[in-house]
């Protein structure tokens, strides 16, 4: 038996849902400030990642907000602010958001970034789901910036062993408009696990990093992480980013 018609009182409520809704995405877009990049930071706590190599990551982001150098480029936008966010990921379904949304437009705001980082706890997991990493960080824009670019920095040491293809995540986050920009870490004591797996480089290069102007660092050992991730994040805020994939060395 067919259900019956909505009256016309529940007809009215329907159609006055209906056209509420554009006037709350409206207002909710109304909402979220403009930076000149909504940056997105995903780091990898996988169990390749030992406590001091995590340490050296922790450390490296947050002298990056600390770099003179990287204020000058924020202010060099033409909105001259950022929001920036931070996560780590490990297995396909684990990803923790540790630093929320938070806006840089000078100084004292990226120290606050910085010391945000500085507080975050340090936790290990097992496996190493990139995908799991760029699903969960695509669905964290727009909910407080309003992002001239819209940019996701993954950082790892590994390949994607865990969670769905990555090619379909990376597919997925490209066609919102985001570019995935890659730091690689190369251990210099591998796993033995890494045996017969693609240069850990030419993967990210290869697998990771798309959209206009993408490209990937690379580190040469956790100890190069921090001058790798200063100069990354210099870059990714640059206003002008040169298009097409490249690839840079950092060597502690």
């Amino acid at each position: 038996m067919r259900a019956p018609p909505p009256t016309l009182p529940g007809r009215r409520a329907f159609l006055g849902t209906l056209l509420a809704a554009p006037a709350l995405l409206s207002a909710r877009a109304a909402e979220a400030e403009p930076v000149d990049v909504e940056l997105v930071l995903a780091v990898d706590v996988s169990r390749s990642v030992d406590q001091e190599e995590q340490e050296l990551q922790f450390r490296g982001y947050a002298a990056a907000f600390r770099d003179p150098k990287l204020i000058e480029g924020i202010a060099g936008g033409p909105i001259g602010q950022i929001g920036v966010t931070l996560f780590t990921w490990s297995d396909w379904h684990i990803q923790e958001h540790l630093v929320p949304w938070m806006k840089i437009d000078g100084p004292a705001a990226a120290e606050r970034v910085a010391q945000a980082i500085d507080a975050a706890p340090r936790r290990t997991w097992l496996y190493t789901s990139i995908s799991g990493a760029m699903d969960f960080g695509s669905r964290l824009y727009g909910r407080a910036f309003e992002g001239t670019r819209k940019v996701m920095d993954i950082s790892g040491d590994g390949v994607n062993n865990s969670g769905r293809p990555l090619s379909e995540a990376r597919r997925d986050a490209l066609e919102k408009g985001i570019v995935v920009n890659g730091l690689a870490v190369l251990d210099r004591t591998p796993q033995p696990w890494s045996a017969g797996l693609p240069p850990l480089d030419a993967y990210y290069r290869d697998e990771v990093i798309g959209g206009p102007g993408s490209f990937l660092m690379v580190a040469e050992g956790f100890e190069a992480f921090e001058q790798a991730v200063k100069r990354k994040i210099i870059r990714e805020i640059a206003s002008a980013p040169a298009p097409g994939p490249l690839v840079e060395r950092a060597y502690a």
